[in-house]
């Protein structure tokens, strides 16, 4: 799930993407006989890009990938893509020289769309007449062709179902045998955990000799686009402010009303005691200068001896590892005080992790659209789609030969479930239809989610889905208004991280707060709030 921070992705220059290139191949949409769809038994070359995770192994090694494409007929040229896709995305976008597809979580967005009018395919016909898998996705999943579908009827993305995650992302965890090690009592409150980070960071909390070598608190790193899973903002969950999908551009609903929690006098309680923490080293100094590799590789400590007391994360021997997963605790949401009257939330993130936008999409100028529909179809095959999750039949899925199949756990025992994934496959980046008809036991870490997300369990089912969450991927805004909303978030985010990350190390919102409200209204925001909530509006009345 890593990276769930899905469709949170960050922007270079062009020739870096091409640098990335798994493949040699310049021949862009054309087979050996000149294009002729593989009719002569050649295949039909296509280019591709994919954003991916850092973990993700070279598209060349993995098997079912290959198998797809003989199936498909056709010879990919992959672009792989790890980091900065956002800077990337907007040299590419610019020379109107795309891929003949491009796959990943969000890569392209609807705001995309409206921004570069005629660049992409409409796939609906073809999805009609070549895509028989993704007609049965929207035949037994009806909401994804709500999610895929454009205002004017068209599609230039298509989803993705995965079927088996949990209502939310983010699980918070705390090392017990520091807790035990110290005589300490699991943390219920904002100031209870502060006075426990504090023993943790002063006390020898990891008990090796060395008071000085823990890192009381870690969180994912933030980027330079939005917010994301596994981060402190599930805090403000605290106050009650429930999070949908991460609320990446700070966008959450409240009693029906859409609101904005980057203006919100609780975000600014929040980082005010995130500085707190802060001033007094109680947070991985690194924190907004690691990549997310190093925030996994952290957290493994050493041997047996752990580095960090608190921390969020998917899935405790994904966060952690496997030796040290044994020490921690899965925590349920603190109160900011002892005596507040707010009822605690939690990040609900059910939509996001079943459910995707713009896995995947077609450029307008690709010369076989049918034989590239064909492989996107192959993708949708639910057997080829497990394996983009997961990984290759063989080496991470056993098929069982009666129909059924069953996650493998990793040909590395010292590796955990989650890492295995996503270093195997395409895992939660890929276009996919997990059918609910589909045999497959899952592997240890997803047949533990539920157990660890079990303290969170009471805030969820406390969550109101009607008033309070935000229904942002069925929700579909005109080519005028989504160029707004694009425009105006880039201009908000781009003064949010940086005052976010500033305030947090180096203090100062008190004094700067109303200064900044002013120029966040210049960002456009006001203007953002009144077009999500008239399309929220007519979306809830229907």
């Amino acid at each position: 799930m890593k990276k769930a921070v899905a469709g949170l992705l960050s922007f270079c220059m062009i020739a870096t993407i091409i640098a990335g290139c798994s493949s040699n191949n310049t021949d862009k949409n054309t087979g050996a006989n000149g294009g002729d769809g593989g009719a002569s038994g050649s295949k039909v070359k296509l280019t591709a890009l994919i954003t991916k995770h850092p973990l993700t192994q070279e598209l060349s090694k993995m098997t079912w990938l290959q198998e797809a494409e003989d199936r498909a007929g056709v010879d990919i040229e992959w672009q792989e893509v790890t980091a900065d896709w956002d800077q990337k995305k907007g040299a590419l976008l610019a020379s109107g020289d795309v891929p003949d597809l491009i796959v990943g979580p969000n890569a392209i967005t609807d705001a995309d769309f409206a921004q570069f009018p005629g660049l992409f395919q409409d796939l609906t016909e073809l999805v009609e007449t070549n895509a028989p898998n993704v007609k049965t996705l929207f035949s037994e999943k009806p909401e994804t062709k709500v999610i895929a579908t454009q205002l004017d009827g068209k599609i230039y993305g298509l989803p993705k179902y995965q079927r088996f995650w949990p209502g939310t992302a983010t699980r918070q965890f705390i090392n017990q045998k520091w807790l035990d090690n110290l005589g300490l009592q699991m943390p219920t409150t904002w100031d209870e955990l502060y006075n426990v980070l504090v023993a943790f960071k002063e006390k020898d909390a990891n008990g090796n000799g060395d008071p000085n070598d823990e890192i009381p608190m870690d969180f994912a790193p933030t980027g330079t686009v939005a917010f994301g899973f596994f981060m402190p903002t599930v805090l403000l969950g605290s106050l009650g402010i429930t999070l949908t999908d991460a609320s990446g551009f700070g966008y959450f609903v409240e009693d029906g009303k859409v609101k904005n929690f980057l203006v919100d006098d609780r975000y600014k309680q929040l980082v005010t005691f995130l500085n707190k923490l802060y001033s007094a080293d109680l947070i991985n100094k690194e924190v907004f200068t690691q990549d997310y590799t190093k925030y996994q590789s952290v957290a493994r400590g050493n041997g047996e001896t752990a580095a960090v007391g608190f921390t969020w994360g998917w899935e405790i021997t994904d966060r952690v590892g496997n030796t040290l997963a044994p020490q921690y605790a899965f925590m349920s949401p603190l109160k900011a005080t002892a005596n507040q009257s707010e009822q605690v939330s939690w990040s609900y993130d059910f939509n996001a992790l079943n459910y995707g936008t713009n896995m995947v999409t077609m450029s307008a100028e690709t010369k076989n659209k049918e034989a590239a529909m064909k492989f996107i179809n192959e993708l949708y095959d639910p057997k080829v789609s497990m394996q983009v999750l997961f990984g290759s039949i063989g080496t991470n899925i056993e098929d069982k030969g009666d129909g059924s199949y069953a996650v493998l756990p990793p040909a590395d025992t010292a590796m955990d479930p989650g890492t295995w994934k996503w270093t195997s496959s395409w895992a939660d980046n890929g276009p996919m239809y997990i059918s609910d008809s589909l045999n497959l036991t899952l592997g240890t870490d997803m047949q533990s989610v539920g157990k660890q997300t079990e303290p969170l369990q009471a805030a969820l089912d406390a969550v109101d889905k009607e008033k309070d969450v935000l229904p942002s991927m069925f929700i579909k805004y005109s080519t005028a208004d989504n160029s707004t909303l694009g425009i105006n978030n880039t201009n908000l985010m781009n003064l949010a991280l940086a005052k976010w990350s500033q305030w947090i190390t180096a203090g100062g919102i008190d004094s700067e707060w109303d200064a900044y409200l002013s120029n966040v209204k210049k960002t456009g925001l006001e203007a953002n709030l009144e077009i999500m909530q008239k399309y929220y509006d007519e979306y809830m009345s229907k």
